[in-house]
Formats: structure tokens, C-alpha cells, sequence
């Protein structure tokens, strides 16, 4: 088969790691893969689209900021992309993010419709059925249900400075995102699932495929971790983030910090220079790294993993920490409660501060022993990314034969 997959980025952060894995896997079955991408370089990956310029997405980004219409610029970008993609003719085109400042929805899709291919669509956020916002949860807001308008979130990602304009968005997306009759959507949680089957895209088919992650790279990784730390005789309170920032639970931490005791400690990874300076003295900040073994590491010398996110589909770091040996601890939000079980972890009320401490005391006076084989267990008989990946090579095949598309290598 010859695959094309679109996604903002190639080979970096979760959406494009999926997405170059997905390629590589494909590649080494013996059929044709492409990925095209929008921003940055691309990374593992040997056959790939560029799609557009850093002028394309500065003006895109433009756009947005001013008069809100994310989606709607790179019209000269989307048009040379759609001529490659003629020129390619893939049996089955896989999208990922199609917001991020790069591609125009309304040419894409109008694209779509003719082309006539099986499509499938892996939403990573909720973007595709709101007016604005790629999350909801942390403005409790649900007109997306009924008609989008009067957004909340206007100044949130993807952020625009003027204008709402949510009212005209919801509507094109709406009309612009159904009535393609080969889409068939994935999401990687349960949770968004039922909120696709609550939205505009409800006459589609969806498949959960959840997301996975490298278990050569994230297992049991002994470390001088504590020993560099002066942390031997601390019992450590992990939190992970791509970026802080509040609806990733920023905050909580620093209250957090408040309620510790002496012989407890809290490491928080992936914070950026200005929010290192905001940290009390029992928080330990770490930059942001890309050194994966290092991860492991700390995960790996890490008591607990506490997750106080506001909103999130199905948080790969919640799955990294369980195949490190690290029992989990969420709050009650999205995807991230399907992550774990009762022998794995445990849920708290969102923004419950109290229970979470209680939470992480019981994990101290039981061991974090009694929950690692169980941890680990979870995540290699779910989240292996090559099952996952493997699980997307099938679907394709199985829409492919669906609508009568050859499958030749």
C-alpha cells in the first residue's frame, strides 16, 4: 500500500513520534510510506513533505491572532502540498493534528471529498469539533454540543488577540469536516470517543486505538538519579510535562510543596527557565530534556508519579511512569483515569489536594514495591507502541479492503 500521513510535526513531540513509528513500521512491511508536516525539522523519518515555509506559518499564525481564523491561511502552502499529493496517489491518507499553523482545512478537505480514499482521522485534542479550543474541560464549557460562540477560551491556544470568531469556525468546520464517506476516526481514549459520538462528527465510526510507548527505552532504569540529587532518603514525588502551564496542574504542585514533610520531596521535570524561578526550595526543577534514558531514570527513582492535570486525552506520561515501576496518581480528568487500575494507581477529585496527600501518604507507608510488578505488568501488556502501531497498519488494511482500494507492495 502507499500511505500518506499529515500531522503538524515529524519525529518530535508525542503526535510526531506516532506518526514517524507508524512510517517506519509500514516501511519495514514492505509498503510505501510518506509523512508531510508543517513546522520544524523532521526527525526519524526518510520520506517525508514539507508543507510550506516559516513565511506560510508567521502569517498563519497572524491570521489567527487577529481575526481568529486558525485553519484558514497557508492557501498557496495547501495548494502545492495537494499537487504532491496527486503526483504521490496514496491508497490511504492518515491525519494527524491539521491545526498548528499550517495547512488549510477548507482546501484539505475540499480535497478529501474528491479524492475519495479512505481516510483516517487520529484526534489528539478536541479541536476538530469546537470553534476554538483543542480542550474544554478547564473552561467547563460545552456549547460545542449545540453551536459554538462567545468562547472563553478565545485567548487560549490557538490564541487570538481581537476577535471571536468561534460562531463562523464551529460552522466550517461542521461543514467542512462531515460527509466524507471513507473517514474513520481514532482517538486514544474512551473518554474522547463519547464526546466525538456528542459532536457535529457522530455519524463517523470510531476506533480507540490509546497511545504507546518505546518499552525498550521505558522499563526499570537504575541511575545515580538520588545520589546526584542528595536525595537517598527522600521519597520522591515525580510530576512530568511537555509544558507547565495550569490546566497541567502547575500550580497544584506548589501547593503541594506546602503539605510535604521533611523526609519527602518533590522532582517536577520539563519546566522552562522563568517557572524554575517560581519554585519553592522543596521542589527540585529540571529543564525540559529529550535524553529518554534520562527520563527513564528518574521515573525509575521516582516513589510516585502524581499527575494533577485539569484536561488531557491519554497522557503518555502516565504510561511511562508505569513501565518505569512508578504508581501513578491522577486526577479525575479525560483519558488520563483509563491509564491506570486499582493495582496501578489511584484517581483523586479534580483539584482535591487534601485526598491527593493522603493518596501519596499510603503509597509511602505501603512501598512503592507493592505496586511496581503490577505497574509494570500494565504497561507492557497494553501500551507496547508496536502493538499500537501494528493496530493502525490493520485498520488500514481493513478500510482499504472495505472500499475495494488494491493493496499492491
Amino acid at each position: 500500500m502507499k500511505a500518506l500521513q499529515i500531522n503538524t510535526v515529524c519525529g518530535t513531540g508525542s503526535t510526531g513520534r506516532i506518526a514517524s513509528d507508524i512510517h517506519k513500521m509500514l516501511i519495514e512491511q514492505g509498503h510505501e510510506s510518506v509523512v508531510a508536516y508543517g513546522r520544524g525539522t523532521a526527525y526519524n523519518c526518510d520520506n517525508t513533505i514539507k508543507i510550506g515555509n516559516n513565511l506560510d506559518f508567521y502569517i498563519h499564525a497572524l491570521k489567527t491572532r487577529i481575526l481568529d481564523e486558525h485553519g484558514f491561511g497557508s492557501k498557496n502552502a495547501t495548494r502545492k502540498f495537494i499537487e504532491r499529493v496527486k503526483n504521490y496517489n496514496p491508497d490511504i491518507i492518515h491525519l494527524h493534528n491539521v491545526h498548528g499553523y499550517y495547512i488549510n482545512i477548507d482546501l484539505l478537505f475540499n480535497f478529501l471529498k474528491e479524492y475519495n480514499k479512505p481516510i483516517i482521522w487520529t484526534l489528539h485534542s478536541c479541536w476538530a469539533f469546537t470553534g476554538h479550543c483543542s480542550h474544554f474541560d478547564y473552561a467547563n464549557c460545552y456549547k460545542w454540543e449545540t453551536h459554538c460562540q462567545k468562547c472563553p477560551q478565545k485567548t487560549s491556544f490557538p490564541k487570538s488577540i481581537f476577535i471571536d470568531n468561534s460562531y463562523n469556525n464551529f460552522e466550517k468546520k461542521k461543514k467542512l469536516f462531515t460527509g466524507l464517506d471513507k473517514l474513520t476516526l481514532v482517538t486514544p481514549s474512551e473518554w474522547l470517543a463519547k464526546l466525538v459520538k456528542r459532536s457535529f462528527l457522530k455519524d463517523y465510526t470510531v476506533k480507540v486505538i490509546n497511545n504507546g510507548i518505546d518499552l525498550s527505552v521505558f522499563k526499570p532504569s537504575p541511575s545515580n538519579f538520588r545520589k546526584r540529587y542528595n536525595l537517598e532518603n527522600k521519597f520522591i514525588i515525580l510530576g512530568v510535562a511537555n509544558k507547565w502551564e495550569k490546566r497541567k496542574g502547575f500550580e497544584y504542585f506548589i501547593e503541594l510543596s506546602k503539605l510535604i514533610e521533611p523526609d519527602e520531596t518533590i522532582v517536577m521535570v520539563g519546566l522552562s527557565k522563568s517557572a524554575l524561578k517560581q519554585l519553592p526550595k522543596n521542589i527540585i526543577g529540571i529543564t525540559r530534556t529529550n535524553n529518554v534514558q534520562e527520563l527513564a531514570e528518574i521515573y525509575t527513582s521516582a516513589d510516585v508519579f502524581f499527575n494533577p492535570t485539569l484536561e488531557d486525552n491519554f497522557p503518555t506520561t502516565n504510561l511511562e511512569a508505569l513501565a518505569c515501576g512508578t504508581p501513578v496518581i491522577t486526577f479525575n480528568t479525560g483519558g488520563s483515569i483509563e491509564t491506570i487500575d486499582d493495582t496501578t494507581g489511584f484517581i483523586v477529585e479534580k483539584g482535591d489536594l487534601e485526598q491527593a496527600i493522603k493518596t501519596i501518604r499510603k503509597i509511602k507507608t505501603e512501598g512503592k514495591e507493592k505496586y511496581s510488578e503490577s505497574c509494570i505488568k500494565r504497561a507492557n501488556k497494553y501500551y507496547n507502541k508496536n502493538n499500537k502501531f501494528q493496530e493502525y497498519i490493520e485498520l488500514y488494511e481493513e478500510r482499504m479492503n472495505e472500499f475495494n482500494v488494491s493493496n499492491q507492495i
